[in-house]
């Protein structure tokens, strides 16, 4: 292990995560971790929760945190000096283990570098390159040592690649109960427990709430003409996205019932009788509270356009319940349907006709139970198995 010992002693594991759900799923990963040996030096880039968990971090993880192939392009001239300084710093002095949590174009190339001078690496959240840019399978290839893959039908792709994958399950599926109850989180909300509630999630970005902050509000002035009565909760995740969306709703004017919520995304979903959100994590997280939604999607024309040009055919659906049902489970509203006139006729059915949701709700169900695997400890077994050198890629 690099010549480096035991993990008798203190050891040292460079980690870095681009978002808040990386620094979630990273900071479950770190805690498990610390419960399996006790000695830990940590260091690399990680939100407040990893931080909690002992990470020392060299640069602000919300700088990492980008949407759109365009949009990507212009943070390069700031993040690639930071990529090469944390590569330069981990090699001068080698970690037991690197673990990149998600943020494939950030992460894997340092892996790459940490690899080839034989530090194991690991690669926490597959990219989706079972859905688009498939040459990236040779990047992996040469930088990971494991995949740790969040979903099943990622195993199977990697699998059929030959390269070596654990299937984990995800966390939130330990973490949330089968049943959430919709009357206690409206009391944690000190929302009145009769009533309609929409949940609005415009995302964790601040690019994707600029594109989305509009369309859900003009969905709720929609929805609140045919449904009236019915009140609508918008998380927001930081003070960055909660002005931007309050500022979209003041020029809108809305006259719709909105109640702006600073965190609280998880309460907000239990607590609502539908959910309009932005493709993401969130999707997942609405799937295993058992909520009815609409998916939607919205970027820049050019970036759409050659995301489908690179997708193709191979997968119909971008939603994660509809990519772990393999079928259109849920309402995807993308680009140019992502306007009151798509996204609110869903909405109002799930409102008006609930019982045409338990089918859906049922396949939630199955789902979830799919999905929950003990993913910390797993991972973080996965993780010391790899770095104490007991199997270089373990069965899938």
């Amino acid at each position: 292990m690099n010549g480096r010992g035991g993990w008798g002693r203190a050891v040292r594991i460079a980690i870095i995560a681009g978002e808040s759900s990386g620094d979630l799923l990273g900071a479950g990963l770190l805690r498990a971790i610390k419960d399996r040996r006790s000695k830990l030096s940590i260091e690399g880039i990680g939100g407040p929760l990893m931080q909690a968990q002992g990470c020392v971090s060299h640069y602000p993880m919300e700088r990492l945190s980008v949407i759109g192939l365009f949009e990507a392009f212009g943070r390069y001239p700031e993040l690639l000096p930071v990529r090469a300084r944390l590569a330069r710093r981990f090699l001068a002095d080698p970690p037991d283990v690197f673990i990149g949590v998600d943020a494939p174009d950030f992460n894997l190339e340092i892996a790459r570098r940490l690899r080839r001078a034989g530090i194991r690496t690991v690669h926490y959240v597959s990219p989706s390159v079972w859905a688009w840019r498939r040459y990236r399978l040779r990047k992996i290839a040469r930088s990971v040592d494991l995949m740790l893959a969040l979903f099943p039908f990622e195993v199977e792709f990697y699998r059929a690649n030959q390269l070596p994958v654990q299937f984990v399950g995800h966390p939130l599926a330990d973490l949330i109960p089968e049943r959430v109850d919709r009357g206690a989180a409206r009391d944690a909300l000190a929302e009145a427990r009769e009533g309609e509630i929409v949940a609005l999630l415009p995302g964790s970005r601040v690019s994707e709430v600029a594109s989305l902050a509009e369309p859900m509000v003009m969905t709720a002035r929609w929805l609140a003409k045919r449904r009236p009565g019915v009140r609508f909760l918008a998380p927001l995740v930081n003070r960055a996205t909660h002005e931007l969306f309050r500022a979209v709703l003041e020029r809108a004017g809305a006259d719709a019932n909105i109640r702006m919520l600073e965190g609280c995304s998880r309460e907000a979903m239990a607590a609502a009788d539908a959910i309009l959100l932005a493709s993401g994590t969130a999707a997942l997280e609405a799937m295993l509270i058992k909520r009815p939604m609409v998916i939607t999607y919205k970027t820049t024309a050019l970036s759409f356009a050659i995301l489908r040009f690179w997708v193709g055919s191979n997968v119909p659906h971008i939603g994660l319940p509809n990519l772990l049902a393999g079928r259109a489970l849920v309402p995807e509203m993308l680009q140019g349907r992502a306007t009151p006139e798509h996204l609110g006729p869903p909405l109002l059915g799930y409102l008006e006709q609930p019982e045409d949701s338990r089918e859906m709700l049922r396949e939630f169900v199955r789902l979830h139970g799919s999905l929950r695997r003990s993913t910390n400890e797993t991972a973080a077994q996965a993780v010391i198995d790899l770095a104490e050198g007991r199997r270089h890629a373990p069965p899938c």
